[in-house]
């Protein structure tokens, strides 16, 4: 049987559960030697690296159209193609999304160990499809402003996509798609005011990301979208989480200039709602080993924190004394989590 290829902190774990286990005479040592004989630490995280490469790649091949596009002679010849319809773009568009994503797919059945490049290939399909869409609702475009009907349309494009290929990548893009129209669409529906049924922007994508990540928690009963129950949870955590951070900011206020009127501290509500949240995640987390809710509660509670002393305390306080106080605080949580994390070792001891 093939070792299991570990992580150091992996392996780590595995061998002081093994050595507990060998100490309370669950396992004999023939047994936990034949265990740690099935494993071994792995030089050096080759898949992450590959991750990160074509990552770079992507963004690089990006800054070097840009750069390309920029220069004074491209956009001679781009001035001279700016009469061609916005059809055939689309059309030509619409073709090299179709070429990439059967090319992935293809790479997929052929290499399906090349994950990362294959990921490469349907991310450049995904691009094209957005231009393709785009010159699309330019083409049929009669100056009504309705242009969320595009989005709309890429939540199903992207959706259908995404089930054909079994790809997460391509579902997020669904879900980022879905989040554009949903904030274009009520903007349009009041005409671009301020506000949509007495909420902005941040409180509405805070409903919005409530109502995703509750989606998400359906979707485990779904055999047919189960695959897609974590990003689509991720994703809702980023939209309910971010509106937050930016409603402690800015509260209920739609234009800059009423913010501007109002001292930060009338608005120190909004960020005791969101510390709230964030600690209410992370206990949920902790009991329920939940490491997506635990992860995104800590790190808000902290941005939170820190948001706070900029807004309220940075020109009075001494930065000394705070962050001394922070560090003591945490140093003194982690303590206690450490006792009750390892209460059951110790009473053993």
């Amino acid at each position: 049987m093939a070792k299991l290829n570990l992580d150091k902190n992996e392996a780590d774990f595995l061998d002081n559960t093994i050595t507990q286990w060998q100490s309370s005479g669950l396992l004999d040592e023939g047994k936990a030697s034949e265990l740690r004989a099935s494993y071994e630490v792995k030089g050096f995280d080759w898949r992450r690296l590959a991750q990160y490469s074509f990552w770079v790649a992507l963004v690089c091949g990006v800054v070097s159209i840009a750069s390309l596009i920029i220069d004074d002679t491209v956009i001679r010849w781009l001035e001279r193609l700016y009469d061609t319809p916005d059809i055939v773009i689309s059309v030509i568009c619409g073709g090299l999304a179709a070429f990439f994503f059967y090319y992935g797919r293809r790479m997929e059945n052929k290499y399906p160990q090349r994950v990362f490049s294959n990921e490469a290939i349907i991310f450049l399909g995904v691009l094209f499809t957005a231009s393709c869409i785009a010159y699309l609702g330019k083409t049929f475009d009669n100056g009504s402003g309705h242009f969320s009907i595009l989005f709309l349309i890429s939540v199903f494009v992207y959706g259908f996509l995404a089930y054909k290929f079994n790809s997460r990548l391509i579902w997020a893009f669904a879900l980022i798609s879905l989040g554009s129209w949903f904030g274009t669409e009520t903007g349009y529906q009041t005409r671009w005011s301020y506000y949509f049924l007495g909420m902005n922007y941040p409180l509405r994508f805070v409903l919005f990301g409530a109502l995703l990540v509750g989606f998400s928690f359906m979707m485990r009963g779904w055999k047919k979208l189960e695959y897609f129950q974590l990003p689509s949870y991720i994703i809702g955590m980023l939209y309910m989480f971010i509106s937050l951070w930016l409603l402690s900011i800015f509260g209920n206020f739609g234009s800059i200039e009423d913010w501007l009127r109002i001292r930060q501290i009338e608005l120190f509500y909004w960020g005791i709602i969101s510390a709230l949240i964030a600690v209410a995640f992370t206990v949920a987390g902790l009991k329920y080993k939940d490491e997506v809710a635990r992860e995104f509660g800590i790190t808000f509670l902290l941005i939170n924190i820190y948001s706070r002393y900029f807004e309220y305390l940075w020109d009075i306080a001494d930065k000394t004394i705070f962050f001394g106080i922070l560090a003591i605080s945490f140093w003194a949580i982690g303590r206690k989590a450490e006792k009750i994390w390892n209460v059951g070792f110790l009473k053993k001891k």
